[in-house]
């Protein structure tokens, strides 16, 4: 475990305090620090919360106050997710700084349950799906979590740098105005917002020291805002029309019913998740110099699940972890969970006040795009260190990585690659995350397990790994 970086103190003596010997992850920070680091966790993954409410919102034929109040028990609930990762009890939550917000795995699934269901009944067959897939998901994670043995270095190294890689797509859509039907999608404004907010972060990064260098990504989004605001490109009606105070009234929609298709296609979409979190735990893990062990994965995949059974309860969806959160926990160097925690009761607060929210929304998709690419892109680079570790010099391994990065990245190479499967196979396959890690640890399997008789790969967390 690693220890606080500086000078330690004697052991025994006056100067030392039980702050001092804590690992990174579980130091506390000051107010003001806490609250600015946690706004930026929020600042990174707002979009990704509200895009899946939207979209299912619009899918099921929603008003636009309907899905207002959808979005912001989307907040909500996510809120509730992180707490239960960060902070946990019992034996849940991974207690690192984990993000966890609407999985937009489950988008397309409760866009066809919702065809199937009609308008009146789309939500409540949706949210009981989602209560028994929670439910599922919370009683396999401890068996779930047997498979870290098949993640060594080779594999997590791949899998990290396809998470960063998958992402990219997302900043490059919201840099061009995140609307491709919009007459100004890809317009050279919303470009050059994107790229001028890119290089204020880049040039906030390497000019500034301290906690301000850790929060540039914020002061980076502020920045871009307010180019955007002369540019007519911050829309302030939101504010303007939102209340003040908003709770999201258990059941908003009606009680929940259960269909068995609909519940297959959720306990589809929750091993999918529980796939991504159980590679963005390890990246993480890695990232923060707390290895995740089987335990700690455990404990995440039960957040997870339990965070995604109660969701319905306030009008949310299944969570899953956020990956570009990861990429900001790489590239600040803050470790504290209690960050994200503060992150966790902020997006409580916006789900609680839908006035708070809006204003969280004023940022622009350029803006959030062009920092976007430094957040992702480091995800990526995080991938790439891990992989530095993982015995490259061995070509099994070499063709391991090769071929799994390549299937990994044909969903955004070629989106319609798989349009004639049946779409209970493309909630998979469309995930090049998902796909990138089951072929990387099928491959694994047969090179380094399958007919060995030595040891091939070293266990996850036994090799150093490079300083983040």
């Amino acid at each position: 475990m690693s220890e606080p970086k500086g000078t330690a103190p004697t052991p025994g003596s006056a100067t030392e305090t039980a702050e001092t010997v804590k690992h990174p992850v579980d130091q506390t920070l000051p107010p003001g620090k806490l609250i600015g680091a946690g706004l930026q966790h929020v600042a990174a993954m707002y979009a990704g919360v509200v895009a899946p409410p939207l979209v299912v919102g619009i899918g099921v034929g929603l008003s636009t106050a309907e899905i207002a109040f959808l979005m912001s028990a989307s907040l909500f609930t996510s809120g509730i997710a992180t707490l239960l990762q960060t902070i946990g009890f019992w034996k849940v939550g991974a207690r690192l700084p984990f993000i966890n917000g609407v999985s937009f795995a489950g988008v397309a699934p409760m866009l066809a349950i919702a065809k199937a269901e009609g308008p009146e009944d789309a939500l409540p067959v949706i949210y009981g799906a989602v209560i028994v897939a929670g439910v599922f998901g919370f009683l396999l994670a401890p068996w779930f979590c047997k498979l870290i043995r098949f993640f060594p270095p080779v594999v997590t190294g791949t899998v990290i740098t396809l998470i960063g890689v998958s992402l990219l797509p997302v900043a490059f859509n919201w840099s061009q105005g995140g609307n491709r039907q919009a007459a100004d999608y890809g317009s050279l404004t919303n470009i050059g917002l994107a790229a001028a907010s890119l290089l204020i972060t880049v040039v906030l990064r390497r000019l500034l020291t301290g906690f301000l260098k850790q929060i540039a990504i914020l002061l980076g989004l502020v920045a871009g805002t307010l180019i955007a605001l002369p540019l007519g490109l911050a829309d302030f009606s939101g504010v303007t029309d939102a209340d003040l105070i908003g709770f999201p009234a258990p059941f908003h929609f009606g009680a929940p019913q259960f269909a068995a298709a609909a519940i297959i296609s959720m306990c589809v979409v929750m091993i999918v998740s529980m796939t991504e979190s159980t590679a963005d735990v390890l990246a993480l893990g890695e990232i923060v110099e707390r290895p995740a062990d089987e335990k700690t994965l455990a404990a995440a995949l039960r957040a997870d699940a339990l965070g995604t059974a109660v969701s319905p309860f306030f009008n949310g969806f299944a969570a899953s972890a956020f990956a570009q959160n990861v990429g900001l926990v790489a590239i600040t160097k803050v470790r504290s969970r209690f960050v994200v925690a503060a992150a966790g009761g902020i997006l409580i607060l916006l789900g609680l006040c839908p006035m708070l929210a809006s204003l969280v929304a004023l940022i622009p998709q350029p803006v959030l795009g062009g920092v976007g690419i430094a957040l992702f892109g480091t995800v990526a680079a995080s991938g790439i260190q891990t992989l530095v570790t993982a015995s490259l010099e061995r070509g099994d391994n070499v063709l391991i990585v090769a071929i799994s990065l390549g299937i990994g990245i044909i969903p955004m190479a070629a989106p319609d690659f798989y349009h004639a499967f049946p779409e209970s196979a493309r909630i998979v396959l469309d995930s090049g995350i998902s796909t990138g890690c089951l072929v990387a640890v099928l491959l694994n399997l047969a090179f380094n397990h399958l007919g060995r008789t030595t040891d091939a790969e070293p266990a996850p967390g036994t090799v150093p790994h490079p300083v983040h």
